[in-house]
């Protein structure tokens, strides 16, 4: 059993800019407040979520095996992950992955010599990778992006 991490490829080197305003306020998502009439700052989408744009891409998930029960960890069907090559995969990162010639997205766990891939669906079974297996990592996962219904 080994990590393998691909080689890189380019994706837009030079990203225009686009300053985006942020509003100084977070907005409730109960009881309607009134909202402020101007930004504090401005920031650009690609600097905030794309520090490495030449090993940065962009893929869409497909299943329900990384939804939680735990909001703030559950990636749903149809979302799409913004996906840093150029990062070290470490412990706990959500990662895209190759094993055995398929593709997933999951939580790694990698403790002294075990390796293994988790889903946050607890329907589904860690996928702990056996000798002579081979698990390449396509990118660790830093964000993604939910259009709304």
């Amino acid at each position: 059993m080994k990590q393998i991490l691909h080689g890189l490829f380019a994706a837009a080197l030079t990203p225009s800019r686009l300053l985006l305003p942020v509003v100084g306020n977070k907005v409730p998502a109960g009881f309607p407040s009134p909202a402020e009439d101007w930004a504090e700052e401005r920031t650009d989408l690609n600097q905030r979520y794309v520090p490495h744009p030449e090993t940065t891409y962009f893929i869409q998930v497909c299943g329900d095996s990384m939804t939680s029960p735990i909001a703030e960890r559950s990636i749903p069907n149809n979302a799409m992950l913004i996906v840093d090559r150029g990062r070290e995969a470490k412990h706990n990162d959500i990662v895209v992955a190759l094993l055995d010639d398929e593709y997933t997205v999951k939580r790694l766990y990698q403790r002294g010599n075990r390796l293994a891939l988790l889903a946050e669906n607890p329907s589904y079974q860690p996928m702990v990778l056996n000798e002579g297996q081979e698990l390449g990592i396509w990118g660790v996962v830093t964000a993604w992006i939910m259009e709304p219904q």
